[in-house]
């Protein structure tokens, strides 16, 4: 095995609209190719595999030129000479999905094919394959909320919070459990909060960052049931959507705190064994879901 590591994101793939699992996954196994630039996307190398009894389709999110140059060796003259080849290859990110998690790690690959262009380009490719008719797909960060908690602890004043969320599928947050009945209730594909307050008043209340706690110290009741709006933003550092709260920190510097910005992460081989490969992505994926005591909507 290739030695060299690279970075892997985790994220979940939402999928809204008329796409389903079943529609992802063809879409992942048999792809289209689109064209962003001089560039074309599309996912090469499929395999499918499971670890523990959990189903994973792995791939490699390939970005290439129709036709591109290399400089060979011509022995016999003592020259080097430029050949032109079709579909030449760039970069390629390999990636592995869990339906279990709706969960997928990846490669970020630097000047070629980093975290945002992985999320943008395979969300695409799988829009593309439904002609981007009704179907919607789009890659949420999953936050490390050891790190997410620590930047918010910062915060002397919290002046906003707003949150985006979307219907998880298939696992859910005990602590955001009422937020994903209340989604389920409206039938509703995308649920919006925002709210504002001002260094005057004190700026607002919330209770994020002693909710984080008591999940991070495996209590079995929170005894606190989350205001819809630290709900909502709970629910986006589990990857179902995204968040972000702006404070003031102690030297009075007005702070942006971005979900995003601390997503989850793991160093592992650029170029992977399939079977190693998703076995550490899916240690991740589990660790995260008994972290936050995350459950199947059936149980």
């Amino acid at each position: 095995m290739n030695k060299r590591k690279g970075r892997y994101y985790l994220g979940r793939v939402v999928k809204s609209g008329y796409l389903d699992q079943e529609k992802l996954l063809a879409a992942i196994g048999d792809p289209v190719v689109i064209e962003r630039g001089q560039y074309r996307w599309t996912i090469v190398g499929i395999e499918e595999g499971d670890v523990n009894g959990s189903p994973f389709v792995f791939g490699n999110l390939a970005k290439y030129q129709d036709t591109g140059a290399v400089q060979v060796v011509k022995e016999s003259e003592r020259r080097q000479r430029e050949l032109s080849v079709q579909g030449l290859l760039v970069a390629k990110s390999p990636f592995v999905y869990f339906r279990a998690f709706s969960g997928i790690a990846y490669l970020h690959v630097w000047n070629a094919i980093e975290e945002l262009a992985f999320r943008r380009r395979f969300s695409k490719i799988v829009r593309e394959k439904y002609n981007d008719f009704f179907v919607d797909c789009a890659i949420e960060a999953i936050s490390d909320i050891r790190s997410f908690v620590s930047k918010v602890t910062s915060l002397e004043t919290i002046l906003e919070i707003k949150a985006q969320v979307h219907p998880p599928n298939p696992l859910f947050g005990i602590c955001w459990k009422h937020l994903n009945d209340y989604i389920a209730q409206r039938r509703a594909d995308t649920v919006s909060v925002r709210e504002e307050s001002s260094s005057e008043k004190g700026g607002l209340r919330s209770e994020i960052q002693e909710l984080i706690r008591r999940i991070l110290a495996k209590q079995p009741k929170l005894e606190i049931q989350p205001s819809l709006t630290d709900a909502a933003l709970l629910m986006a550092t589990d990857g179902y959507g995204k968040g972000q709260i702006i404070g003031v920190d102690e030297t009075k510097t007005q702070v942006v705190i971005r979900t995003s910005d601390t997503q989850k992460s793991f160093l592992f081989s650029k170029e992977p064994e399939v079977q190693s490969f998703a076995e550490r992505a899916y240690e991740m994926f589990q660790g995260i879901s008994e972290e936050r005591k995350m459950m199947h909507a059936n149980h």
